[in-house]
């Protein structure tokens, strides 16, 4: 059996599989691990746990070199302060060369032999004279990566409309197309102020939510129906499928909301 321990290198990433023979590093570790990049700083974010040997690997697993410790955390916080520094020199060349960009973040590996520069753009651009006063400036290796606006924000973060952490930054792995036609199912104002997120973009949460409005719905009568209740007959004008109420228009234009069992479909 091989001890294995998943790590992940920000907050916002994927979970990388390390082998920890000589360290049993328990969640929300620091840890000190090798990669193809050299050594580099990340947080254990499973406890550590037995790997069957006789399971196929796509490639053998790197190790974690030791837990992290006070020289790291220093070095920590050199690497942080130059990232900073990039990103603002970053943005000068970018002026200067009539570059339209936002490089919004800088990574730096732990050991420092390279830079990645995360920026959106609304077009393609030639970054080639950008990363050439870069690599002088910094004297390492440059990399340019240009990403969509969605995964900006799920890289910065942020709080929702509801009140909590961004779904795409707290636990969604994968975006998946979203549709207007979820905001109509879901009998949201098309504004959109209310529909979209951070990003820009409609809100993840739509295309998760719609399954089960698509099955809620699917229990009430159409809109533009008529029905008999305690109130008078009326005509269904609107959904609350969540709380299972209609909105029903009586005679003299009062709308009330009724409980399904409170109203009788007019056939």
């Amino acid at each position: 059996m091989t001890k294995v321990v998943g790590v992940k290198f920000n907050s916002f990433g994927k979970i990388y599989n390390f082998e920890c023979k000589d360290f049993v590093p328990v969640e929300k570790t620091d840890v000190i691990v090798e990669t193809e990049q050299g050594l580099e700083f990340g947080v254990a974010a499973t406890s550590p746990y037995d790997q069957d040997d006789r399971q196929p690997l796509v490639k053998p697993l790197k190790k974690v070199i030791r837990l992290a410790g006070y020289e790291d955390y220093e070095k920590l916080k050199v690497i942080k302060a130059k990232e900073a520094e990039a990103r603002k020199c970053c943005l000068t060349f970018a002026r200067e060369l009539k570059i339209r960009m936002n490089p919004f973040m800088v990574k730096s590996t732990f050991s420092s032999n390279k830079l990645t520069f995360f920026f959106v753009s609304e077009r393609r651009i030639d970054f080639r004279e950008l990363v050439k006063k870069l690599a002088k400036k910094f004297e390492t290796k440059i990399e340019m990566r240009q990403v969509g606006v969605r995964n900006q924000a799920k890289m910065l973060g942020g709080i929702g409309r509801c009140g909590r952490e961004i779904c795409c930054r707290s636990y969604i792995e994968k975006f998946v197309p979203v549709s207007i036609k979820m905001a109509k199912q879901q009998g949201m104002s098309l504004n959109p102020n209310k529909t979209s997120g951070l990003c820009g973009r409609l809100m993840c949460c739509l295309n998760f939510e719609n399954k089960i409005y698509t099955i809620l719905k699917k229990k009430m009568p159409p809109i533009g129906s008529f029905v008999e209740s305690a109130s008078g007959k009326g005509k269904i004008v609107g959904h609350n499928p969540i709380v299972g109420k209609v909105t029903v228009k009586i005679q003299g234009n009062q709308t009330v909301d009724m409980k399904l069992d409170d109203i009788e479909i007019v056939k």
